[in-house]
């Protein structure tokens, strides 16, 4: 068994930082869905521009907002306007074909990668 990639939503903006709730990645539910994210899924979220790299769960935003918030705990690692990656793996023993998501700068679905 391995762990292989299985969503990806490649170069998203961070649009909102929040300290003060619990914790998880408010995701726009428009980009969840083309991405096969399932709510409440762990994601490991990588920031181009500052190179951290964390884990935590997905929850959805408002539908074609291109919310994409960093909650909690992670809101001290990963701050508005950073662009990011976020990936979702699947732990299987047959090789699995990725659903591969670009996103412009606000956000909005471009194509599959």
């Amino acid at each position: 068994m391995r762990f292989v990639l299985r969503s990806k939503i490649h170069r998203a903006t961070v649009t909102q930082a929040n300290i003060n709730y619990i914790g998880s990645i408010t995701i726009d539910e428009d980009l969840i869905e083309k991405a096969g994210f399932w709510l409440g899924e762990k994601v490991l979220i990588v920031s181009n521009t500052s190179g951290a790299r964390l884990e935590t769960y997905l929850i959805d935003g408002k539908r074609n907002s291109g919310i994409i918030c960093m909650n909690g705990a992670s809101s001290l690692l990963i701050k508005k306007d950073e662009e990011i990656i976020i990936m979702g793996f699947e732990l299987t023993d047959k090789p699995i074909k990725s659903t591969n998501i670009l996103v412009d700068k606000n956000n909005k679905f471009v194509r599959y990668l």
